[in-house]
């Protein structure tokens, strides 16, 4: 028993972490600083869906590149909005834990996407395994729920099917 409540707990984790990310177009990342404690401490996963820039207001929580077309992305809550000289609308940030705003304003081209649900410490895990080991645990827990399934329902039908000397006796 112990061993298919782990085994539901992995597949609930990487359901979280893996799946229901994919399935919905949204990315996880893990935070990696401190800069959103208390709110999301390092480790939390902190998955975001693309949003448009009408939707992001003060408040929201927005994954942005530090550089637009460069990897690196932070996660901060947008404490002020504005518009530039061309007229775009432009975001301040601040991590919850730094007593100042982000130096330089984030641009639409910049956001990754807002935040949808965050996951305290199920980043840590996603850190320490590599793709590969994330994409054999997704198989490995798909597989046992797979197994799982097939033996649940291969014992349904045994309960369901009347015994060999009962059939016999029925026909005499």
């Amino acid at each position: 028993m112990t061993t298919w409540a782990v085994l539901l707990a992995a597949g609930a984790a990487m359901a979280l972490a893996v799946v229901v990310p994919r399935l919905a177009g949204a990315v996880p990342y893990t935070v990696l600083t401190s800069s959103m404690e208390p709110t999301m401490p390092p480790g939390t996963l902190v998955v975001v869906r693309p949003t448009e820039p009408e939707d992001i207001g003060v408040g929201s929580v927005i994954t942005y590149q530090l550089d637009s077309g460069e990897p690196t992305v932070v996660t901060h809550r947008v404490v002020s909005q504005g518009v530039d000289a061309e007229g775009e609308p432009v975001f301040q940030t601040r991590g919850d834990a730094n007593a100042v705003p982000d130096r330089r304003w984030v641009r639409p081209v910049q956001v990754r996407g807002e935040e949808w649900y965050a996951v305290p410490w199920l980043g840590f895990a996603g850190q320490l395994l590599t793709a590969e080991a994330r994409q054999a645990g997704t198989r490995l827990v798909a597989a046992a729920l797979l197994v799982y399934a097939a033996v649940l329902l291969g014992s349904g039908l045994r309960a369901r099917r009347p015994a060999r000397d009962d059939v016999r006796a029925q026909h005499v």
